[in-house]
């Protein structure tokens, strides 16, 4: 006898869980806020252990030509530039510019020859056209994506293959294939 997949129900403003639906949380008080959710299998591969500690002066490092934003400050408070493969997370209070600071830099790096893709879940192409044209920051080698689905960014990158990814904003990006709540 197979057993039956059951739903957990999570509310979107706490993350308060139940085995049923509930109209009102009685974690946060927030009406209709629960969702349906299929909880992941339990039944995954074990983890293959293939890393161990090391002591930090054993550590062979590799010197990294780092890719110049144009904006002096910015290059300063990452280190000199941006790391091949690396990932900065950009944070602020909301219309400090994060945006457009991003804009600019891609606008500066796909200026210089390198392949950009701007992904923007947030606003619409018009909007980010609009902006870039603003700054100055129109390239044949600046690319936009806009969308809030992680297969079609995931997609975008594979097609373009582009030197470097700018996602604004990420916490609106999610995964329709999974489970949860965005």
């Amino acid at each position: 006898m197979k057993k039956e997949t059951k739903s957990i129900f999570s509310c979107s403003e706490c993350g308060y869980q139940s085995v049923r639906w509930l109209g009102r949380c009685p974690d946060c008080g927030g009406w209709n806020t629960f969702i349906e959710e299929v909880p992941r299998s339990k039944k995954t591969a074990p983890l293959s252990i293939t890393s161990s500690p090391e002591k930090i002066t054993e550590i062979k490092t590799e010197k990294f030509l780092r890719a110049q934003t144009g904006v002096n400050e910015f290059d300063r408070v990452i280190g000199g530039g941006i790391v091949p493969g690396s990932l900065i997370l950009l944070a602020g209070e909301p219309g400090v510019g994060k945006s457009t600071l991003l804009l600019s830099i891609g606008g500066r790096l796909a200026a210089e020859g390198k392949k950009v893709l701007y992904i923007s879940a947030e606003e619409s192409k018009n909007q980010v056209k609009m902006r870039a044209e603003r700054l100055g920051a129109i390239s044949e080698s600046l690319y936009l994506l806009s969308t809030t689905e992680m297969p079609s960014i995931k997609n975008g990158i594979d097609i373009l293959k582009p030197e470097i990814v700018i996602v604004d904003s990420i916490q609106t990006v999610f995964d329709p294939e999974l489970p949860s709540i965005p």
